[in-house]
């Protein structure tokens, strides 16, 4: 998507104003609605609307032989795909490059958090282990895909349950859950993604602000223990970020985790 150079002019003004379109301050978010086992199909699922943004996830789960470098840990496969209907910008084929590094930044959030305990997904060690498929699908692009992904895959994991398992036949007996939910931690990432427009930083942009920035910055924030950590952060974006506004940005960061990690740990458990 193109804009022109007057509406970019009349965004960089409202920012340098401390304002935005839609009225929001610059570090506010738009309404977050999660709305959890959407699909009958999936082990867990999710959809996340950030004002008109809105994207689906949803969570398989196989069997499979463990990875040589982990022979007693499950594995994670996320994979994120634009779908044309949600953007004239996106087109049908494989996953373009934005797809593959919104799937790897959502992936390493849920890594490095240390959010799954993977070794309790081993069946037996060396020969058998659980796999979980995250496969994150994009509905409506109205600005922040990152975020939204993010907020949909935490929600369908938190809710995913096993299928049953016969180990004599090495089957999984799709569409017969259990009650065993994915071995998860409270370490719960939550990723903020800042663009930089001029020169001002925005948090959950619409998507006139998204075309007109510079740069994107994102974030991966979880509670280790009593202490708010950054698990992941990866920049986009020709232009330069400073030590001090990078410092800003992360204590920006952490701020807004405490506004926001209650509330959407109540909208993804309130079924």
């Amino acid at each position: 998507m193109e804009i022109s150079n007057l509406t970019k002019d009349r965004i960089h003004d409202y920012l340098e104003a401390g304002k935005r379109f839609d009225g929001r301050g610059l570090f506010d978010y738009r309404d977050i609605v999660i709305e959890t086992g959407i699909s009958k199909n999936a082990e867990g699922s999710a959809r996340v609307k950030l004002g008109e943004t809105e994207v689906v996830a949803g969570v398989k789960l196989g069997v499979s032989e463990p990875y040589s470098d982990s022979p007693d840990e499950g594995a994670l496969i996320s994979g994120v795909e634009h779908l044309p209907l949600s953007s004239p910008s996106f087109e049908s084929g494989p996953p373009h490059i934005h797809a593959i590094e919104m799937a790897r930044i959502v992936d390493r959030g849920i890594r490095e958090s240390g959010f799954i305990d993977f070794k309790k997904m081993c069946i037996k060690e060396g020969e058998k282990v659980w796999v979980i498929f995250l496969d994150i699908y994009s509905i409506n692009d109205a600005g922040n895909l990152m975020d939204a992904s993010a907020l949909a895959a935490i929600a369908a994991l938190k809710t995913a349950r096993f299928p049953e398992y016969d180990k004599e036949a090495d089957k999984v007996i799709f569409g017969s859950l259990t009650d065993k939910k994915l071995p998860l931690t409270e370490s719960m990432p939550i990723t903020l993604t800042f663009y930089k427009v001029n020169n001002a930083f925005v948090l959950d942009p619409i998507l006139l602000e998204e075309e007109s920035s510079d740069m994107r910055i994102s974030i991966a924030l979880s509670k280790q223990g009593k202490k708010i950590m950054i698990n992941a952060c990866q920049k986009s974006g020709e232009a330069v970020i400073l030590k001090d506004e990078l410092l800003s940005i992360f204590d920006k960061a952490i701020e807004k985790w405490k506004q926001i990690e209650p509330k959407i740990m109540k909208l993804i458990d309130k079924k």
